[in-house]
């Protein structure tokens, strides 16, 4: 792909992932996906810990911490801009889903940074997903390789939307397909409970952090009826920051103080660990 920049595999270069992959036939791994700033991997430290986590969740030893930053530094050094994609699997197994002792597979790709629109600080459009999400707390949480409900639900639309939103099968509101939902609510800050299925966005837990200190905000189950009473939504990942929805369904929006003052907060700590 003309996006892709450069690509490791177990710290090589030119070096393909064997068909006989765990990954590539069941899904069997965690994977990260990090904003670069000059050369530098951004909120690294939280990212390998949702990594970590992730890996022991489904009983797999990824490679240390320290080779990692090795690698996602070397294919990261010199691009000013960039999105670095961090993927390990269980590595090469046989046939069957019973695993035996494998050795992980680490992927470390650097991609050119996308163009976002222009305009999406104005407030973008949000739309419901048909597809749902299903119910599985042992993986709720973690990144893992199955994605396929955000696919699907992806291809629901083409570009006259910004993002779309994914219910459970009981109709609470859980994520966008690509990232979390915060939503203030008679003055709180809440962003919904993902026990039972979604992803624990590394942006998601940095914003709950960071307003805290000045404002009520907690994890709360959340339906679409409690979106339309909502004064401000806004949508969150590592990439893209905070994106305040403008049009939710036919419920138009504005970005709110709560986004803005968000947003002002994290440039101080974006690089943190």
């Amino acid at each position: 792909m003309s996006d892709l920049l450069a690509v490791l595999v177990n710290g090589e270069s030119g070096r393909d992932v064997s068909t006989l992959d765990r990954g590539l036939h069941y899904g069997d791994g965690v994977f990260e996906t990090i904003a670069v700033r000059a050369g530098t991997p951004l909120l690294w430290n939280r990212h390998l810990r949702r990594l970590q986590a992730g890996a022991a969740r489904i009983g797999m030893a990824p490679p240390r911490g320290d080779i990692l930053k090795t690698w996602a530094e070397r294919v990261c050094a010199g691009h000013d801009r960039a999105v670095l994609k961090l993927i390990v699997t269980r590595g090469i197994g046989g046939r069957g889903y019973r695993s035996g002792p494998t050795t992980p597979t680490a992927v470390v790709l650097v991609y050119a940074w996308p163009e976002y629109p222009p305009n999406v600080q104005d407030g973008i459009a949000v739309r419901i997903c048909d597809t749902r999400l299903a119910h599985q707390p042992r993986l709720a949480g973690i990144k893992h390789l199955n994605r396929l409900e955000q696919v699907l639900a992806r291809a629901e639309w083409e570009d006259d939307f910004g993002e779309g939103l994914m219910l459970d099968q009981t109709d609470y509101v859980i994520e966008g397909t690509m990232s979390n939902l915060f939503a203030v609510i008679d003055n709180e800050l809440r962003t919904p409970d993902l026990q039972a299925c979604g992803v624990a966005g590394v942006m998601r837990g940095l914003v709950l952090e960071t307003a805290s200190a000045w404002l009520p905000a907690r994890v709360a189950p959340l339906r679409s009826k409690d979106l339309m009473r909502a004064s401000e939504v806004f949508l969150t990942n590592s990439l893209i920051g905070i994106w305040p929805v403008g049009k939710l369904v036919d419920r138009l929006l504005a970005p709110g103080p709560i986004a803005r003052r968000l947003q002002l907060a994290l440039r101080a700590h974006y690089v943190e660990g």
